[in-house]
């Protein structure tokens, strides 16, 4: 089952928000529809947004048909529906560029970026599976952070696709999934994704991450990103700079799997990423809350950065 696709003229999702309690597939009819699934979580992962994206402006044009200025301003709020991945602008800007060919061209550009996001699951499961050989032998034992499974993609993810190459090698053992506060991605879809995998895991709270790493519990740090800096700088999920710091006390090897659209070389640094600033209810009520939905790993903390099309070894001095 895709994550998300086009079906029958509406964008289909996996309802993100419903897991693990019932699979639940949404059909999303108009771009306010798409927009409030994106900004829910219902549909989320930096591939999955690129492809939200593209299909947003194919819905855009067909629901305003004739009408340029009203897909022009549904276009840019699928655009500016979540401001730090950018998977999703990319997603749009690529759909839009076909808005002169009309809706015919513009949903056919979606496709193909749907299509090209699941043959790069594949190539990064196997590049990524091949480098946790290298640095860590057989069976690692994995610490992963928030969701990177075909939830967060089409088919297959990031890092979780590489957990699950290494476990079709028979060469993966057990997984830490971080619960990923506040609205526990690891505990609810990457749990969910690893228990359909029959892969052996365990649910820790996100801080205590580092301790089971200086206690000799984790092998290697696997996670995904929603933007990589033309410096290697990493933005993800919130908790994941802990882990960062965690790794590297450790001695352990911190490795980003990410598709090479979540490279994005016209951003130098972490410094110059907005990051998005969610809702303090979703941490506490009646009470004044921060909740920054991600942060920023500098790159001197990271080992390797997995694409579909490379590896770099950021500890060797490689270059984005």
């Amino acid at each position: 089952m895709r994550t998300i696709d086009w079906v029958d003229g509406a964008v289909e999702i996996i309802d993100q928000t419903a897991l693990p309690g019932r699979l639940e597939v949404r059909r999303l009819g108009t771009v306010e529809e798409l927009v409030g699934a994106i900004r829910s979580l219902a549909v989320r992962g930096a591939p999955a947004l690129g492809v939200a994206g593209a299909f947003g402006v194919a819905l855009a044009v067909q629901q305003h048909a004739g009408d340029d200025d009203a897909v022009r301003a549904a276009v840019r709020a699928v655009r500016s529906a979540r401001p730090t991945a950018v998977n999703l602008a990319r997603g749009v800007d690529r759909a839009a560029a076909r808005l002169p060919g009309g809706f015919a061209a513009v949903l056919a550009e979606a496709v193909a970026l749907r299509d090209e996001e699941i043959a790069a699951s594949v190539a990064m499961a196997t590049r990524g599976a091949d480098l946790v050989r290298e640095l860590c032998g057989s069976a690692p034992r994995v610490l992963t952070h928030c969701n990177t499974g075909a939830l967060a993609a089409v088919v297959g993810g990031t890092a979780l696709g590489v957990v699950a190459e290494l476990h079709r090698r028979g060469t993966v053992g057990p997984v830490i999934a971080s619960e990923t506060r506040p609205l526990l991605q690891g505990a609810r879809l990457t749990a969910w994704e690893l228990s359909q995998l029959g892969v052996d895991y365990r649910v820790a709270v996100d801080s205590a991450g580092p301790f089971l790493m200086a206690r000799g519990e984790v092998d290697v740090v696997l996670l995904g990103a929603d933007r990589i800096c033309a410096n290697g700088d990493t933005i993800n999920k919130i908790g994941t700079y802990a882990h960062a710091l965690g790794a590297r006390r450790a001695g352990i090897p911190f490795v980003v799997v990410a598709p090479e659209s979540t490279v994005d070389t016209s951003t130098a640094t972490g410094a110059d990423v907005e990051i998005e600033d969610r809702d303090g209810a979703e941490v506490l009520a009646g009470a004044p809350a921060v909740n920054p939905a991600f942060d920023v790993t500098p790159h001197d903390l990271v080992t390797a950065i997995v694409t579909d099309r490379r590896v770099i070894r950021l500890d060797r001095g490689e270059r984005v």
